[in-house]
């Protein structure tokens, strides 16, 4: 096989597919690292898949769709906030109901968008980092909206692990209660986190409808928001490792549509639904304790790096309500070990 004119374009394919699920991924793992579930990633990027191109295709600006893309998916998360966070209900119904809800608003307010015309986002390859070999093609000739999901994740573990603040919001999601008697305002910091995560999940809906598969139609996006949650866990609730899983992700999708060319007496719909069918594989084996019982095999020494890269071990308050007034001045936090109500 001839490595550059053959597995390249297969995995820079993969690469443009990835990345609305690395906006929706990183994301979902800011919000969830902080102590909250946002079921609502499904419904929230379609609808902001939707509300992005037809505001790119009113005003002829790409910028003023991601721009309401990301406004859309902060707003669905607000809804999230104010239910789970402040009034402490659950997390996982609100987002459940809003999924269904926004899902629905996509096909009902987008009907006079389908399959209609519109701007996409330019390609433009990054001079001398194009023309390394191997890497140029691959990372350096896509386009503005591939790059900044590479800075996102960078970003994003940057902040988590390497600045107070990162370390503020780790702490409110494992130990509300020791983080409030140091001075964190646990609401607060949740909500924000919340708001920023549905932001990124707006932008990656705006990514897909504005780039990978442009334009609209019934359900566009559908199965990527749920698939974006099974890679929080599948990374476990890492943005580095989150966006490895998409990448894994656009690479099976890659590699079935490769398939589908090869067998074509298979029906076409095993590969449009292999992708997802291995990623719920993949992750039922590093959620099922299996990894766990092979690496007892091992060495310690080849064990605990195993172990160590397939963690999916969730913060500890994750969809645990924290009373809200607890955030009050001067007054003593009740704990935030409450369950899901």
């Amino acid at each position: 096989m001839d490595f550059t004119a053959e597995l390249l374009p297969l995995l820079a394919t993969a690469l443009a597919a990835s990345t609305p699920l690395v906006y929706a991924a990183v994301g979902e793992t800011l919000a969830e690292r902080a102590g909250v579930i946002n079921l609502s990633a499904e419904g929230a990027m379609m609808l902001s898949a939707m509300v992005g191109f037809a505001a790119a295709l009113t005003t002829g600006s790409v910028l003023a769709g991601f721009a309401a893309a990301a406004a859309i998916g902060a707003l669905v998360a607000l809804v999230v906030a104010i239910g789970g966070v402040h009034l402490g209900r659950s997390q996982i119904a609100i987002g459940f109901v809003l999924a269904m809800l926004c899902a629905d608003l996509s096909s009902v307010l987008g009907g006079p968008f389908v399959r209609v015309p519109g701007p996409t986002v330019s390609g433009a390859s990054i001079p001398v980092l194009r023309d390394v070999p191997v890497l140029g093609p691959l990372f350096f000739q896509s386009d503005p909206v591939v790059y900044a999901s590479y800075v996102l994740v960078a970003g994003a573990w940057l902040f988590l692990y390497r600045t107070r603040a990162g370390l503020l919001l780790r702490a409110v999601g494992e130990q509300p209660a020791a983080a409030h008697a140091r001075g964190a305002r646990v609401t607060r910091v949740r909500t924000a986190a919340t708001l920023v995560g549905g932001a990124l999940v707006g932008i990656g809906g705006a990514a897909y409808s504005l780039d990978f598969k442009a334009g609209w139609s019934h359900r566009h996006t559908a199965g990527y928001g749920w698939i974006a949650l099974a890679i929080v866990i599948f990374g476990g609730f890492h943005p580095v490792r989150a966006a490895l899983g998409a990448y894994l992700f656009g690479v099976l999708s890659s590699m079935a549509s490769l398939g589908q060319s090869a067998l074509p007496s298979v029906p076409t719909q095993v590969f449009s639904v292999a992708p997802f069918a291995l990623m719920i594989v993949v992750l039922a084996l590093t959620s099922s304790g299996l990894l766990e019982r092979l690496g007892a095999l091992l060495p310690d020494a080849a064990r605990r790096p195993l172990l160590r890269a397939f963690d999916a071990t969730p913060p500890a308050a994750l969809g645990k309500p924290y009373p809200a007034d607890a955030d009050g001045a001067g007054e003593k936090p009740r704990g935030g070990a409450q369950g899901a109500r």
